[in-house]
């Protein structure tokens, strides 16, 4: 039973402090409790009162955790009990259905943002998936998903509380069917397109729907690129009369339908979300590479289930690895090219299997490389060597699409690791868009873990070109 305003229990904030709580930041670590007042017991909910006692925020208590109170409202009267939760997931409902319109797969509870901080919850169609994150929340499991049963109505609910962040709040990783029937695959529809997630054994809930708007923005990028073939639309005779064909240099009709798309590499491709876009914008061949080969019977699966197959091409491998070896593979053509020309050049040693490949549009979006602070220099390195093999094999004029969701990786690092890796390599980059997380992951003004995910658009050239 919560306690009553009247009995409710309450912390002081320290004098010496950054004034967070005031400019609407969720928590309140350790460190910045002067006192307590009362005996709240792990989950309860506590008053935050500032050093001179004016009310700041309601939120929940654990002394365990060093981030030891997180705000869940603005007004001291609130309850955390069923109709707290079917007010708030109304709420949430609300803002999808006015940004997404009828998608039904998206993040329907963003924590801290949605006022609901330790709570995930995403859509897919009539199956949910919960990350239950915080021991607050723990506490009101039952009532989150008898809340959730009457918001939205489900098939099922599953859960995905299998995140370490849960044992510093003192709880254990746990995983399964919390309310109906939940299937291991679900299939939603994301862009007109047709997604299979794995909710059970798929990343953290089975797929990232922050990247939903920034996967639509590559569609400019994938026409305009037959005219480097030398084919270009003209009147042509056809069996269905003289009309407006596509021909080669050579005046042939060209009868691929995808003569004017781009070739494409998708890096850390996962379920091959961005394959599957940018073969619905109209890319002529893909390379969709990821690590896990899990990863990549997923992205297979998608592909076929869009009828992209035969323009797909998937690969297992470590990007950076295969990233070096296109570049090692290129700088070798080159040097054999030199040696065409007379210059002294070993010729040999065999090129590297594989190697020099490159494509008009380069995709990277790797998993966060900075999930604390003290990683923050290591990451730079990553994010900049994998740019930098990743514009390197960027077709002269073509475009590098790049992100990262660490959150540590501050915005400013991040474009400063890119011109970096520019540097280096010898580019200039054109910056086309820089977009952020999409309408169903909302920001709570001045809360910067809130601003995690960078995603660029840049146009690379070479300098001397």
């Amino acid at each position: 039973m919560e306690a009553t305003n009247d009995s409710r229990p309450q912390i002081v904030l320290s004098r010496a402090r950054k004034k967070r709580i005031e400019r609407s930041h969720p928590w309140v670590y350790k460190t910045e409790i002067d006192k307590v007042i009362g005996e709240p017991a792990p989950g309860d909910l506590v008053d935050i009162l500032t050093e001179k006692g004016k009310y700041a925020a309601t939120g929940y208590y654990n002394p365990a955790s060093q981030i030891t109170v997180r705000v869940v409202s603005y007004e001291r009267d609130v309850q955390m009990d069923k109709d707290y939760f079917v007010r708030c997931f109304t709420d949430c409902l609300s803002h999808r259905e006015r940004f997404l319109g009828e998608a039904t797969a998206y993040r329907l509870v963003y924590g801290e943002a949605d006022f609901l901080p330790g709570l995930i919850v995403d859509r897919f169609d009539d199956v949910l998936v919960v990350q239950i994150l915080t021991l607050g929340m723990d506490t009101r499991r039952e009532m989150i998903v008898e809340a959730l049963v009457e918001v939205m109505q489900p098939r099922g609910i599953y859960e995905r509380s299998d995140v370490p962040i849960r044992e510093r709040e003192g709880l254990e990783q746990v995983t399964g069917v919390l309310y109906g029937e939940c299937p291991r695959h679900v299939q939603v529809k994301e862009n007109e397109l047709t997604i299979e997630v794995d909710i059970v054994a798929g990343q953290k809930t089975g797929y990232f729907f922050d990247q939903r708007e920034n996967r639509a923005a590559i569609a400019p990028l994938m026409t305009g690129w037959g005219k480097r073939s030398g084919i270009k639309l003209q009147e042509a005779e056809s069996e269905q009369g003289t009309s407006l064909l596509p021909v080669n240099a050579n005046g042939k009709i060209v009868t691929f339908p995808w003569w004017d798309g781009a070739t494409v590499l998708e890096c850390f491709s996962h379920t091959g979300s961005f394959t599957l876009h940018a073969c619905k914008y109209g890319a002529k061949k893909v390379t969709c590479l990821d690590i896990s080969e899990h990863a990549i019977e997923s992205a297979k699966r998608n592909v076929a289930l869009n009828g992209f197959t035969d323009r797909v091409e998937f690969v297992v491998a470590d990007a950076f690895a295969y990233l070096r070896a296109q570049v090692r593979g290129q700088q070798e053509r080159s040097d054999r090219a030199l040696a065409s020309e007379g210059k002294k050049q070993d010729t040999s040693k065999p090129l590297t299997a594989g190697g020099g490949r490159t494509w008009d549009v380069v995709i990277l979006d790797p998993p966060a490389f900075a999930k604390t602070r003290g990683a923050v220099a290591g990451a730079t390195r990553g994010y900049k060597d994998i740019n930098l093999q990743g514009m390197k094999l960027v077709n002269e004029g073509g475009y590098l699409v790049t992100a990262s969701c660490s959150y540590h990786m501050r915005p400013e690092l991040f474009m400063e690791a890119i011109l970096d890796a520019a540097h280096d390599a010898g580019k200039v980059l054109r910056l086309i868009e820089w977009r952020a997380a999409g309408h169903d992951h909302p920001q709570i003004a001045g809360v910067d873990e809130g601003h995690y995910l960078k995603f660029a658009v840049f146009e690379v050239r070479t300098k001397g070109k």
